[in-house]
């Protein structure tokens, strides 16, 4: 059965999620390997000893990994999926922690037998990334989403367990294809919610913006280039959490054109409900 404790970890992708899940399992296993193509990253965590080893070339040092954890946009895990089987030729379990689950579990299956694949995706974060914004209780308390596959073992399984526990995560295990229609409605739409919200605000109104914007636009800060894929790989259930949107929002616009204040009342205490039992369950 796996050993945290007595295994070799190799974390590719040393941002704010990789950073952050490498300051929590220092310690707990018996070498921590970071792998990341920016030199600053893979300097700075060697000098605050984030890490044990550190390179920017994978083939270098997964040879040595139990188990790899893939920490990096979703585009960038399809593609180390693909290079996987050349860079390490050992038996080595395989975990992501990618924002989407459908394209990335499919593309586990396609990794040879000597790897034990298991789908992740943490339900936390920030919009400032880098491994400069790292935090070791970041996943502290949050839902941890597990998307195991047929051939996913016991031995899987038990190294999520434990890296969960030693994180202080909630583990939560669900289909790949449910994770990504909902996480469309939870986390991919209120991005292009947040992105609109930004684009549609005037200039002007910096002087006089105060903490419900910030609140409501914060997503708006995060780079491109960590949601593309997302968007890219979920497109059709987030067209559809897009249309659900767009026909609440056609409700109070010709509420509001038409006077119907009934009608905008009716409509935001429904919304004040369905809010208190949604983040209350």
């Amino acid at each position: 059965m796996f050993s945290l404790k007595n295994s070799t970890i190799a974390i590719i992708g040393l941002g704010l999620m990789g950073g952050s899940l490498a300051l929590a399992l220092k310690g707990h296993c018996s070498t921590l390997i970071g792998i990341d193509p920016d030199s600053t990253a893979l300097s700075l965590a060697l000098r605050q000893n984030i890490v044990d080893q550190a390179d920017s070339d994978p083939a270098k040092l997964l040879p040595l990994a139990d188990l790899v954890i893939l920490a990096a946009p979703v585009p960038a895990i399809l593609t180390l999926l693909e290079q996987l089987p050349a860079f390490t030729p050992n038996p080595c379990i395989v975990l992501d922690l990618g924002s989407t689950k459908r394209a990335i579990v499919e593309k586990m299956e396609t990794l040879p037998e000597r790897f034990d694949p298991i789908g992740g995706h943490p339900i936390c974060g920030k919009e400032k990334l880098t491994l400069a914004n790292a935090e070791r209780t970041l996943y502290y308390a949050t839902p941890f989403i597990l998307t195991p596959l047929a051939r996913t073992t016991p031995r899987a399984r038990a190294a999520a367990d434990q890296i969960l526990a030693v994180l202080g995560a909630n583990r939560i295990i669900i289909d790949p294809a449910d994770h990504d229609r909902i996480l469309a409605s939870t986390s991919h739409l209120p991005f292009l919610l947040s992105s609109a919200l930004a684009l549609a605000t005037p200039d002007e109104c910096a002087p006089l913006i105060g903490p419900g914007f910030r609140s409501t636009s914060r997503l708006a800060g995060t780079h491109s280039n960590m949601m593309m894929g997302v968007l890219q790989t979920n497109r059709q259930n987030i067209l559809a959490a897009l249309e659900a949107v767009q026909d609440e929002l056609a409700l109070l616009t010709s509420a509001l054109a038409e006077n119907d204040f009934d009608t905008i009342q009716t409509t935001l205490d429904a919304a004040r409900e369905k809010y208190n039992g949604l983040v209350n369950k």
